[in-house]
């Protein structure tokens, strides 16, 4: 009976170490597949002015997706660090060399992760040890303080608004007044009043020039031909050469009658020593006078000899003759 009691206990001790042996196995394998640690992979690396809290440990991702984890960290050059990264063989075929990695956050305030993008698939795919390049796009940290600055501007506008609410209720200012004084505004109303009558009368001048325009443009138009028929410009142009000319010659003749009548005024000549010399006119009328008597008796002479005997006869056939005619 000891002896099957003993077998009975090594037995169940021995399923026991077997079960937790299985368990241990299990777990060693459901770990290392979740950290990827039996996935075959290859070393890339990359240099940040900036890590962010970056840890080793942490996680790589490409396009939303893990592709492996933060191998070792070491400072680099001056102030820079070096990023080692353990990349699954399986995503080399998606990367390019050209490709770039930045630094990002697994969610708003989660772990801080490597980001790699896939490059230009005109450059080959990337190999074991090199090197990326960085993208320097904005961190969650930099969006943090972006928003903190835009919120702190938000606080400034929103009391700026609240000083001026408070300035219009109160009838601060020209804004103010025009709320707060009926007088001024009154006064506003009939300026925007007389600026409307102004541009009302503007658009009726601007429509009645519009007119006057079409006008000038109609093609049977003086204007329009003034404008554009060389012909007509060509005989208004010779019209005012003549005129010119006619007014040239008005002015010459002006020019003759001033100088005519200035000689009329004097002495030194026929007709201003008739006009002005008073001796002389008497004597052209005595003159005158003479010649009227002499013409007078002439005639009565004339008819004297129409009678006389001796000429009777002539001046008879002379008569004759004038009658055939």
């Amino acid at each position: 009976m000891t002896q099957l009691s003993d077998n009975k206990r090594g037995i169940t001790v021995g399923l026991f170490l077997l079960i937790g042996l299985a368990i241990f196995l299990i777990g060693i394998f459901t770990l290392g597949g979740q950290k990827k640690t039996f996935v075959k992979s290859f070393t890339l690396n990359v240099v940040f002015d900036d890590i962010q809290g970056l840890k080793v440990g942490n996680n790589v991702w490409f396009s939303g997706v893990k592709i492996g984890t933060i191998k070792k960290l070491h400072f680099y050059g001056t102030s820079q660090v070096q990023v080692f990264l353990s990349v699954e063989e399986e995503a080399q075929k998606y990367i390019h060399k050209n490709a770039k990695a930045s630094i990002s956050s697994d969610g708003l305030i989660g772990s801080k992760i490597v980001v790699i993008d896939g490059g230009s698939p005109k450059f080959p795919f990337i190999e074991d040890g090199d090197r990326l390049m960085v993208n320097n796009t904005l961190s969650t940290d930099d969006i943090m303080k972006t928003l903190q600055v835009n919120n702190k501007n938000l606080v400034d506008i929103t009391s700026d608004f609240r000083i001026l609410a408070r300035n219009l209720v109160d009838g601060k200012g020209t804004a103010g007044a025009l709320l707060a004084d009926q007088q001024v505004a009154n006064n506003f109303k009939a300026i925007v009043e007389n600026l409307k009558n102004t541009t009302a009368a503007a658009d009726k001048m601007a429509q009645e020039l519009s007119a006057f325009s079409k006008k000038l443009n109609t093609e049977d138009g003086l204007a329009n031909k003034l404008l554009t028929d060389t012909m007509v410009f060509a005989k208004l142009q010779s019209s005012v050469d003549e005129l010119q000319k006619t007014a040239a010659s008005a002015a010459k003749l002006t020019a003759n009658l001033n100088q005519a009548s200035a000689k009329l005024n004097q002495t030194d000549n026929t007709a201003g020593l008739l006009l002005n010399d008073q001796p002389t006119a008497e004597q052209v009328k005595s003159i005158m006078k003479n010649l009227e008597s002499s013409s007078k008796k002439l005639d009565e002479d004339l008819e004297a000899l129409q009678h006389n005997f001796l000429l009777k006869g002539f001046f008879k056939k002379k008569a004759k003759a004038q009658q055939k005619e």
